[in-house]
């Protein structure tokens, strides 16, 4: 069994992000700057923006943290969106996830420039993906592809069942997985929470990507001996005897899971770290996609 570690592979990515970026200096030309749009305090959003802007100036790039209040109106956000569509300093941006329930997060989405939506949710970068366009891929696909391309884990003519429909998960990477490509050409089935005897499909899976949001769900039973394992689930589950009170879970039974799994991703440390890389891995291809 082979572990596939996101947090050695996304530091290898950075690694060479940073490369790329002291070669742009070196040459004269602008860096890649990245702005994040932060509305409100929710405490995760912040730790991820955080973690967002260090890895920033970790690879050299410039980057800005925009904080407005959670009062903020959706005219108002519309507005601060449309100055960032227009700032030709930015090459792209994101604005984090969830928003306050008064602002309805698919008009914001709508209303970023595709060019400069790095988190790949803009359904003009959708439809690209989807037809094998240059596009910004969402992060945590983009990160799967990479860990399973990275490890060289068999995809081509492999059965893949993708456990969840998300339009952040589930969607893209099942279009990925079946496109022509170094960890593509498998055949994929797409199941959700509705799926009638799921555990049929997934013991016939030689791949299953788990991004159902249950922990621990996907047990040894329901996957054959070698079966290749991504787990996208990350749950906190509370846990009185741990120091932080709670333990995080991904929707995979790891242990009992990875006897019988060829190679499988851990929680935490797997597809996580993953997802930060390849954000940046989508700014340094705006940046060099307006040299273009």
């Amino acid at each position: 069994m082979i572990r596939l570690d996101g947090k050695e592979t996304s530091n290898t990515i950075k690694e060479e992000i940073k490369d790329q970026v002291t070669e742009m200096k070196a040459k004269g030309e602008r860096v890649p700057h990245l702005a994040a749009v932060l509305v409100g305090t929710d405490g995760a959003s912040l730790t991820y923006v955080g973690s967002k802007v260090r890895s920033c100036e970790y690879v050299g790039f410039e980057s800005t943290l925009i904080q407005l209040e959670e009062t903020i109106t959706e005219e108002a956000l519309l507005a601060q969106i449309d100055t960032l569509n227009k700032d030709e300093r930015l090459d792209g941006y994101i604005v984090q996830l969830p928003l306050p329930k008064h602002i309805n997060e698919e008009k914001i989405l709508l209303a970023i420039d595709p060019k400069k939506d790095v988190d790949g949710f803009h359904p003009a970068n959708f439809g690209r993906m989807a037809l094998d366009l240059d596009a910004f891929i969402p992060a945590t696909p983009f990160g799967i592809m990479q860990l399973l391309e990275r490890y060289k884990v068999p995809t081509s003519g492999k059965h893949c069942v993708v456990v969840g429909r998300s339009h952040i998960v589930g969607r893209p990477i099942s279009i990925l997985m079946s496109q022509k490509g170094p960890a593509g050409d498998a055949t994929v089935t797409v199941a959700h929470s509705r799926t009638k005897n799921l555990a049929e499909l997934t013991k016939q899976a030689d791949i299953i990507v788990m991004a159902l949001g249950i922990p621990e769900y996907l047990t040894a039973d329901m996957v054959k001996e070698g079966a290749a394992i991504i787990d996208v689930g990350i749950t906190r589950v509370t846990d009185e005897s741990h120091p932080k009170g709670y333990v995080i879970k991904g929707d995979v039974a790891f242990d009992e899971v990875a006897a019988k799994a060829s190679y499988i991703t851990p929680v935490p440390g797997g597809v996580g770290p993953m997802t930060i890389a390849m954000l940046l891995k989508n700014t340094l291809l705006a940046r060099q996609w307006n040299l273009a």
